[in-house]
């Protein structure tokens, strides 16, 4: 399994406002695309933003990184300090899915 993590510096009180895009805008698609298990935000109304998809192989969460975040930023920007940073990773366990190294629940 796979997990892009996003981290958003959103303007001074304005992390929910970016929560609720997410859910009404982004969600849809994210849950459309091959490959996508779960997604997980974080929300600080100090810190921003840390949204977490879990993906089921790093293919799949580069293909939607390529084909589709571009969308999600814009919706988003007007919201934001500055352009999203994106991390990747190899899951490496998780009670949630109940998965261990290397195997998709």
């Amino acid at each position: 399994m796979f997990v892009r993590v996003v981290e958003v510096k959103t303007k001074p009180g304005k992390a929910r406002e970016v929560c609720g895009k997410l859910h009404s805008e982004v969600l849809s698609t994210l849950k459309a695309q091959p490959g996508f298990v779960d997604e997980i935000v974080l929300v600080s109304d100090a810190e921003g933003i840390l949204a977490l998809s879990f993906w089921k192989t790093k293919a799949d969460a580069e293909r939607y990184s390529h084909e589709d975040y571009g969308k999600v930023a814009e919706i988003i920007q007007h919201l934001v300090h500055s352009k999203p940073k994106v991390h990747a990773f190899d899951v490496e366990t998780s009670t949630c899915h109940n998965i261990a190294k290397g195997k998709v629940a």
